[in-house]
């Protein structure tokens, strides 16, 4: 009776193990497409043309079609298993991927990928500047956002329970008007179009408009980045930052998002942009926890030039109250020289920047 029940045990397995093997003989197998990049330098830089060679091993079956993809763009579709792309030159800083789908005849698809960076062609001019006049800043303040309109100075503040907008004498740090957020609200960046102030929040998503003339909050908006900081206009949009390497162009109508640019060196990704300002074409953002400036073109994301502002810092020593992180640039259209200052700080200098 046992010698049965092995024998039909036996015969069962055997069975399973036939029937499994023959399965496995017939699966199709995903196509795998290997990607190469091939370029004239190690390292893509902005402008550069690259080409593309993909080779596809339909793995055990016949190739229907490849389709090549950048950055989820279709660029070509091929029937050969072997294929040349050329991409042209590269339009824009930062991280991108070529993707290829590849498709067998029996419908069984295969998805490769090949990621590569591209990091801007120009070296930045190391700017140096000159201090003209020191004036008092409040100590209080922990400085947000410095804004210059029709020769008036314009604040913005943060920490919870200390946050707001305020206008002072620039000889006195005297505050001539302001309006205090609520306790939640921890206020970041500010800035001034068509006589509105638009300022932008930490970490609440949200933003506010006030009139520039009575402090009043006339609208208020939101935006989908985790956090607020930096905030400036070109004169179409509003920009702004999140502490990452992005800046955001916004519709000063509908705060949408219609343009988002990279910013980079010629050495990688600048992140932690911080507050910002608007200057003949450019966009300068402090680097924040930093000593740094960065002259940023908006078109590009490429850095044009760095402002190391260490220099002030020595001019402030003050054991008894401890200062902050630099964060506060602005330019008075009117006489073309620099304002700095930064959380905390007992000064404002105003600069006059050198090539």
């Amino acid at each position: 009776m046992k010698l049965k029940v092995f024998a039909l045990v036996s015969v069962c397995l055997l069975v399973i193990i036939g029937l499994s093997c023959s399965n496995t003989s017939n699966r199709s197998r995903k196509p795998v497409a290997k990607i190469d990049i091939q370029a004239q330098k190690r390292k893509l830089v902005l402008g550069d043309t690259i080409r593309v060679q993909v080779k596809v091993d339909p793995k055990n079956g016949e190739l229907e079609k490849a389709e090549l993809y950048l950055d989820n763009q279709l660029l070509t579709t091929s029937k050969n298993e072997q294929f040349n792309y050329d991409c042209g030159a590269i339009a824009s800083l930062g991280k991108h991927q070529f993707k290829v789908i590849s498709t067998k005849t029996d419908g069984v698809e295969g998805v490769s990928f090949e990621n590569f960076e591209v990091l801007s062609s120009i070296t930045p001019e190391l700017y140096s500047y000159d201090i003209v006049h020191t004036y008092p800043h409040n100590t209080e303040h922990f400085t947000q956002g410095l804004e210059i309109h029709n020769n008036k100075f314009y604040e913005s503040t943060g920490q919870n329970g200390q946050s707001g907008i305020f206008q002072f004498d620039l000889n006195t740090g005297k505050v001539l008007k302001e309006f205090k957020m609520k306790d939640q609200y921890f206020g970041e960046g500010i800035t001034i179009v068509n006589d509105k102030i638009y300022q932008i929040t930490y970490k609440a998503k949200k933003g506010f408009v006030y009139d520039l003339e009575s402090f009043a909050r006339v609208d208020s908006f939101t935006y989908e980045t985790a956090e607020g900081w930096g905030l400036t206009h070109d004169g179409k949009y509003l920009i702004k930052t999140d502490g990452s390497e992005y800046l955001d162009f916004m519709n000063p109508e509908t705060f949408q998002v219609e343009r988002r640019v990279t910013v980079y060196d010629n050495n990688g990704m600048v992140r932690n942009l911080n507050e910002l300002e608007y200057y003949e074409g450019y966009v300068y953002a402090n680097i924040w926890q930093t000593n740094y400036a960065v002259k940023i073109n908006p078109k590009t994301g490429e850095i044009a030039a760095k402002i190391d502002f260490s220099g002030l810092l020595s001019v402030m020593y003050n054991p008894e109250k401890p200062i902050d992180v630099l964060n506060g640039i602005a330019f008075n259209k009117e006489n073309g020289k620099m304002y700095v200052t930064g959380k905390l700080w007992p000064s404002l200098f105003k600069l006059v920047k050198k090539n």
